[in-house]
């Protein structure tokens, strides 16, 4: 019997649209022996949508119109499973879209990448791929993940943390970070993947426009030394706390000083356009090398801290570790982890001999064996505490009308 395996993309996010092409890509690479696929897109407004068109990448030139062509859809566990219901409910008949096995969300960025869909689904009882809700809130909170990591052994720069309110005394701000970090400077949102608000200040002047921009995507900016002499590395990691590998390494190009939305996106080559997925092949067309120009030696050190990082972090499936080589110190810093990277990565896995779907099917088993620790732990035990004969404060008889 096939698994029923809902893909879940898109959603509230500055990365929406990359969520859409990296879901795609996994949709049409997923072997159909296996799995009846049922993709659930989630509009800019957090409302789900299925249909057979909401896999196809053409139809999302008019979204209006496919949502038109889909059903509105929402999840129920009932009866210790969980189901994918059309919304609203048919007066008369069955209003069921279909049981739901195994959710796989292929979303990027704040919202939906960030724990809170995580949390939404483990909530469900829905066993899903990837990372659990601790792992990808940290992933994505910039700090939170650079403080876990030092504690952990792992080199990662040092930086400056600025809350919003903090921009009420600029000149603070400013005299702060050229005290303790130095110019040049860059600039990042705590919590965005795929470049966004991210740039690079040399004086007084660029590092006020930069925080100004950084601070329309998020609440929390990040700052810290920019390295002139760089090279950057990434590396994907698949596995769990019990075991992991590493990747080939890649060695992306950039076309200024930092590795752009649009050198990730839009400039990297266009290839042949699939019968579903079509156009765009997200972080896949990214100009790249690979295996990336570093020494044997280099290459082993990165793979070994990026599967230390995974594992500290508590991640699963697989997430892509990016790193930084000083030029000028030689020195390896980890500078992000993506817990559900762009495309998945899996053009850092076939170099050495993982086909895209076998490590989609090594995903999913990892999420179906999550599922079986889990049950074996103890998450509640009979008691009678709310049978005792005892005042716990409050109104005295008061009562909850339905």
């Amino acid at each position: 019997m096939k698994i029923k395996l809902c893909v879940l993309f898109g959603g509230k996010s500055v990365e929406h649209e990359v969520s859409v092409i990296s879901a795609l890509q996994a949709i049409a690479a997923l072997d159909a022996e296996k799995y009846d696929v049922i993709p659930v897109y989630i509009t800019k407004e957090n409302e789900f949508y299925t249909s057979c068109e909401c896999s196809c990448i053409e139809e999302y030139k008019d979204i209006p119109a496919l949502l038109k062509k889909s059903t509105r859809c929402v999840f129920l566990n009932t009866g210790g499973k969980v189901e994918l219901l059309r919304y609203p409910l048919k007066k008369f008949g069955s209003s069921v879209i279909s049981v739901i096995d195994v959710a796989f969300p292929i979303v990027h960025g704040t919202n939906v990448e960030d724990g809170t869909l995580q949390g939404y689904l483990k909530t469900l009882g829905l066993p899903f791929v990837g990372c659990d809700v601790t792992a990808s809130a940290v992933g994505m909170d910039k700090y939170v993940m650079k403080t876990v990591l030092k504690e952990n052994g792992v080199p990662v720069l040092d930086c400056l943390r600025f809350y919003e309110t903090d921009m009420n005394d600029l000149p603070a701000v400013l005299e702060k970070c050229a005290q303790v970090i130095g110019y040049p400077v860059i600039v990042k949102p705590v919590n965005l993947g795929s470049s966004v608000g991210i740039s690079v200040a040399h004086d007084a002047q660029e590092l006020k426009t930069s925080l100004t921009d950084a601070f329309r995507f998020a609440s929390q900016v990040l700052c810290e030394k920019a390295i002139t002499n760089l090279t950057e590395i990434n590396c994907a990691v698949l596995g769990d706390t019990e075991k992991a590998e590493a990747s080939e390494c890649e060695q992306p190009a950039r076309s200024d000083e930092i590795l752009s939305y649009k050198d990730k996106y839009v400039s990297g080559g266009g290839g042949k356009k699939g019968a579903k997925t079509g156009g765009s092949k997200g972080m896949a067309s990214l100009a790249r090398k690979i295996p990336a120009d570093i020494s044997p030696e280099r290459r082993e050190e990165i793979r070994s801290l990026a599967v230390k990082a995974f594992q500290a972090l508590g991640c699963n499936g697989v997430s892509r570790i990016d790193f930084m080589i000083d030029g000028d110190t030689d020195t390896v810093y980890l500078n992000e982890i993506n817990t559900i990277p762009g495309s998945l990565s899996f053009y850092l896995w076939e170099p050495l001999g993982v086909h895209y779907k076998e490590l989609l099917d090594r995903m999913i088993e990892l999420a179906l064996k999550r599922r079986r620790q889990e049950e074996s732990i103890t998450f509640s035990f009979d008691t009678n505490i709310l049978n005792v004969d005892r005042s716990f404060g409050g109104s005295k008889g008061s009562k909850l009308k339905a």
